[in-house]
């Protein structure tokens, strides 16, 4: 079994995400463990980039506070090194294309593999385009995470037969941030993946409360959290751990109870 087919095994996955470097590595090594700690099946971690195309203000400022203090692709790296000497929970990296493709793709995809990352979201990377990296991410056993968003449409079904890891499925139009409603019709959505795969999907973009991240497990296999969990950050900087952790254990509360 997969490192990411674990996060699943046990009920509906509760998975977060945080910038490496925001506000230092420090501060993100101690939230990462209080979000392991308090019950996070999976982890994206954001590989900072300076045009971050997908994400919303909030998430675009950790990639900026990140940038500013100096974080790299190199020192994402050694983080990832040392935080997997005290756990093995299932790691994903979230980036854009450009980082893989300046970083050298075959040298980026086979340090994932060496220092534990399980699989790579790459939300600027067009279904089409997969070929640039599957081919590499399949000789080192690395999951190339796909997305399918609300636009996806006639491509849902194909998207999901060629899946690895877990689909990411995006809630709304439009970029990362958190919504007070969620109104695609995401049912239909998963009906059709799972009318064409087996691999599990995570609802992610717009959630923040415990209410809707029971709503979307309900309707797939788990609720991705990003910009909540920056915002924490953002208010409590260096204390900002405690905090995540609290939040983490109520998000994930929520997603077990509907089981």
């Amino acid at each position: 079994m997969s490192n990411i087919a674990k996060a699943f095994k046990s009920g509906k996955a509760f998975i977060p995400f945080i910038t490496v470097g925001d506000p230092d590595v420090e501060t993100t090594k101690k939230a990462v463990l209080a979000m392991v700690e308090n019950g996070a099946d999976l982890i994206e971690l954001g590989i900072p980039f300076s045009d971050p195309t997908a994400e919303g203000p909030v998430i675009q400022g950790a990639n900026i506070r990140a940038l500013a203090g100096g974080i790299t692709t190199d020192k994402v790296f050694d983080f990832v090194r040392d935080i997997r000497k005290e756990t093995d929970v299932p790691m994903v990296f979230m980036t854009y294309a450009n980082v893989v493709f300046s970083y050298g793709a075959e040298r980026f995809i086979s340090t994932c593999k060496e220092i534990g990352i399980d699989g790579l979201i790459l939300p600027d990377l067009p279904y089409e385009e997969k070929d640039e990296f599957q081919p590499l991410c399949r000789q080192y056993g690395v999951d190339l995470i796909s997305l399918i968003a609300p636009t996806s449409k006639q491509r849902i079904a194909k998207i999901a037969k060629d899946a690895e890891g877990f689909l990411y499925i995006v809630s709304s139009l439009g970029v990362t941030g958190t919504r007070s409603q969620i109104t695609t019709d995401l049912s239909a959505i998963v009906k059709v993946v799972r009318e064409n795969t087996d691999i599990p999907c995570a609802i992610g973009f717009g959630i923040s409360t415990p209410e809707q991240a029971k709503k979307m497990a309900g309707l797939c296999d788990g609720a991705i959290v990003g910009s909540a969990i920056i915002k924490l950050l953002e208010q409590h900087d260096t204390d900002a751990p405690k905090y995540i952790g609290e939040y983490v254990k109520s998000m994930k509360d929520a997603v077990r109870s509907c089981i």
